[in-house]
């Protein structure tokens, strides 16, 4: 069967959905792939709203759904324990009523016969949602070496740990908001950390080449041996890495290497789903991406209103309201849902900084600093593009970028913002 396209579909976004029926009638068995941020906060929010049917959770990982976040901090460094990270207590399973299925992970998906494929088993839906996350990039060619790592799981940050204790040489490859955080950890722990960056300066695509500036004078000033403008070309060892390679031809020694230069949506198992994949599961304002399918977290891609423009947003923030969003989208059926249009926001927090981010600043935009200045660390950023406040990056002022936060919200003019830094 053909469909039509669906009524929430919006032009021009080419949703590829022939396969998929639209109006079931019903909601009976909703499936969430993913048992992430994302995906738990959609469960829960979809027994919030009075969905009583059957629910299962499916996750690739044994563990319960956990905070990411404390990974690359707390949790690498020491101070915070795995048993404390755990986003959920077993016990408040039992009132949910959600099938849990962890260590399951998804192979593929038939939308024909509606059901999520878990290698030779099949569990059916009426309703899906997909949060199946992201995974970290690998360099190309990357040897099988012990002491060769990525960080995104608990069990990633464990074992990274575990060799952080044995006094290492440490050279993080990517200095952004990952490799920097682990690269402040590995220095509060006293050890000697070489951090990598092919672009000009630290956290250059998320806050541009001016605040990148002052984020490399905070590494340096904690002595991390930073080396911006520079590649990777490889590894050296025989079973474990001894050095690194760089594209200048020198080398580094090295006895562990955490590897940081972003993820990749987890799609893969979508290949044959008839869903449209393009950096992420495509979908609409609504979060919708099928009828009665809808994706939410770091593997969703979709139309933001308030920007308008199509994004996939990895952070914390993000997973939580996209994940609530995309339950309340599911249960209003084939033709309903309003627009998630949320202001994007992250924060990170390296040695004595927390540096904020809200809205979509890009490197190119006009800026304006405010709040104070670049050489004391506490200010706030404004961002402007084409007459409106594109975004507000605060150093140490985390009261007054809320203030900016409201105004993106609002879509505030550049004029306004600078007007509002000026009172």
């Amino acid at each position: 069967m053909v469909c039509p396209r669906a009524a929430w579909a919006r032009p021009g976004l080419g949703l590829g959905l022939d396969c998929w029926e639209v109006g079931l009638a019903k909601l009976e068995t909703i499936v969430v792939v993913g048992a992430s941020l994302a995906g738990l906060r959609c469960a829960e929010a979809l027994r919030r709203e009075g969905y009583s049917g059957q629910l299962t959770l499916i996750g690739a990982e044994e563990h319960l759904p956990y905070d990411r976040p404390p990974l690359s901090k707390e949790v690498l460094s020491g101070t915070r324990e795995p048993d404390q990270v755990s986003l959920i207590r077993p016990e408040r399973f039992e009132p949910l009523e959600i099938e849990l299925r962890l260590g399951t992970r998804a192979t593929g998906l038939d939308p024909t016969g509606r059901a999520v494929l878990l290698g030779d088993e099949r569990v059916g839906f009426d309703g899906l949602v997909i949060a199946t996350g992201a995974t970290p990039r690998q360099l190309p060619d990357t040897p099988e070496l012990a002491g060769i790592h990525t960080l995104r799981t608990l069990d990633d940050c464990m074992a990274i740990r575990s060799e952080l204790d044995h006094s290492p040489r440490v050279v993080v490859v990517g200095a952004g908001f990952i490799g920097s955080e682990v690269a402040a950890s590995c220095r509060e722990r006293g050890l000697d950390v070489t951090l990598i960056e092919t672009l000009s300066t630290p956290l250059e695509a998320a806050v541009g080449p001016q605040l990148g500036e002052t984020c490399a004078a905070l590494h340096r000033d904690h002595g991390v041996d930073l080396r911006c403008g520079m590649g990777v070309d490889g590894f050296l060892g025989s079973e474990r890495v001894e050095a690194v390679r760089l594209r200048d031809g020198s080398t580094l020694a090295a006895d562990l290497v955490v590897v940081g230069i972003g993820v990749v949506p987890e799609t893969g198992w979508l290949k044959t789903s008839g869903l449209e994949i393009s950096d992420g599961v495509v979908c609409d304002e609504t979060s919708a991406a099928a009828p009665n399918v809808t994706a939410a977290g770091d593997v969703a891609r979709w139309y933001n209103p308030l920007f308008g423009e199509s994004m996939r947003v990895e952070h914390w923030t993000n997973a939580v309201e996209q994940g609530e969003a995309a339950a309340i989208r599911l249960l209003a059926g084939p033709e309903g849902g309003e627009p998630f249009a949320p202001v994007p926001f992250v924060w990170s927090d390296q040695y004595d900084a927390k540096i904020q981010c809200a809205g979509r600043p890009k490197p190119d935009d006009e800026i304006q600093v405010r709040h104070g200045s670049l050489e004391e660390r506490r200010f706030v950023a404004l961002f402007g593009r084409k007459g409106r406040l594109s975004g507000a990056v605060a150093f140490n002022r985390a009261r007054l970028l809320m203030k900016y936060r409201r105004m993106l919200n609002d879509g505030a003019s550049w004029e306004a913002a600078l007007d509002a830094a000026a009172a």
